[in-house]
């Protein structure tokens, strides 16, 4: 890459502590905004065997009502004050945060704690988020990319981080409201906990949202987290669904989200299979042979570890001939790595587009709650550039070599695909 290196994206970022709490804080002023988010471990990991969906029920319930306010009065206020307050649970993090104007900071932080601290559970709002949350694990199994997505992680990763992370609507809607109410006791806990703020906030004004939201939490870690198996998956497996088309979900191992390799794997990556029309796969799926209209593949982070993970649908009649495609290119990006050309649009869209992804006061607190999780520095941003600038030929191919492996690419298929 000639020329001269652009400088990194920076943000005056700040560490703030309070309550024995740490957060990463980017004041910012031009805009009366306040986004603050936050993540502790555990999640869906921690749902018991056979109350599977527990912690994203509950993380969904905690805005139905809390403290003296029951679901109705407490949306209401919400509304009122034009706050977006939310959580959730993913495989392995449970999170959390809000964002709203800085006059209402003082009534978001009133809010969020009575949802932290007094989540009332009442059974009309538990029947009512239940009903919803079954309605859509089943709406994700009626065609056959959810069919396809479920059986690879369930086969990919056996056991607590394989589930469905919103629950089956069997587990759904057999849960019963303790199960709900003992998600929080579980979960808010300082051990692990990171937070990240953005926007119209000062670093005293931070200390006193820590200390008002996270202060009363206990000491200590979550309960132990699963063990991460090995990856489960192998060969090529068929769910029969009933449709003219076939979803498939392929992928194998990568590697850790600390790794050194990581911003050399994503270039890989991105030429291979996420650079939309400019990647490998794209064009020789669909320009090439108009088998799909789309095929990518990335880096999934599940506790720490990043696995390699794409998905495509097309016809039944023309999958196998797909699959065939996707394991050429595959071996050639394992075998050579990028071309020169590759290398250079690869890593001028990344180092071009990263001031994109901080438009909004709720993206940078998401973005500064991610580095924090991967274990960035605090420059990590400002020396990004001159990192993936300095990413030569041999050293993309060398980490190809590492990253792809042909032989261990698993498939799920769902569908009817003919020949397979």
């Amino acid at each position: 890459m000639s020329g001269s290196i652009p400088s990194g994206f920076t943000l005056p970022v700040q560490v703030v502590s309070a309550g024995g709490v740490t957060a990463w804080l980017a004041e910012d002023d031009s805009v009366p905004v306040v986004s603050l988010a936050f993540s502790v471990p555990g999640g869906a990991s921690l749902d018991p065997a056979g109350q599977e969906g527990a912690a994203s029920l509950a993380a969904a319930l905690l805005t139905e009502g809390a403290g003296d306010l029951e679901a109705a009065a407490f949306q209401e206020a919400l509304r009122d004050a034009a706050i977006s307050l939310s959580f959730s649970a993913d495989r392995d993090e449970f999170e959390g945060g809000f964002r709203c104007l800085r006059d209402a900071l003082p009534e978001a932080i009133r809010l969020a704690r009575l949802a932290l601290t007094a989540p009332r559970f009442d059974q009309p709002a538990v029947d009512r988020v239940r009903a919803r949350a079954v309605a859509g694990a089943r709406q994700a199994l009626e065609g056959p990319r959810g069919q396809a997505g479920r059986a690879f992680w369930a086969g990919a990763l056996p056991g607590a981080f394989g589930r469905p992370p919103g629950g089956t609507a069997e587990s759904l809607s057999a849960l019963p409201v303790e199960a709900l109410r003992t998600v929080p006791a579980r979960q808010f806990r300082k051990g692990g906990l990171l937070v990240a703020a953005a926007g119209a906030i000062s670093a005293s004004e931070l200390e006193a949202v820590l200390v008002a939201l996270f202060g009363d939490w206990a000491e200590g870690d979550v309960p132990d987290l699963p063990a991460l198996p090995g990856f489960g998956l192998s060969g090529v497996r068929v769910v029969p669904v009933e449709s003219p088309q076939s979803s498939a979900v392929f992928g194998h191992a990568g590697i850790g989200v600390d790794d050194p390799d990581w911003e050399a794997a994503g270039v890989v990556l991105r030429v291979l299979a996420g650079g939309g029309f400019s990647s490998r796969l794209m064009n020789a799926v669909r320009v090439e042979r108009g088998l799909a209209y789309g095929i990518g593949a990335g880096f999934e982070p599940v506790a720490g570890q990043g696995f390699i993970v794409g998905s495509v649908a097309t016809q039944n009649e023309r999958m196998a001939e797909t699959l065939s495609v996707l394991r050429t290119e595959w071996a050639r990006m394992a075998a050579e790595g990028p071309n020169d050309a590759e290398r250079a649009e690869a890593i001028a869209f990344l180092t071009g587009s990263q001031p994109l992804s901080f438009t909004s006061t709720r993206q940078i607190a998401g973005i500064l709650l991610a580095l924090r999780r991967n274990n960035r520095p605090l420059d990590w941003l400002a020396e990004r550039p001159r990192r993936l600038a300095a990413l030569d030929r041999a050293r993309l191919a060398a980490v190809s070599a590492r990253i792809l492996k042909p032989d261990a690419l698993a498939v799920v298929i769902a569908g009817k695909p003919a020949g397979l």
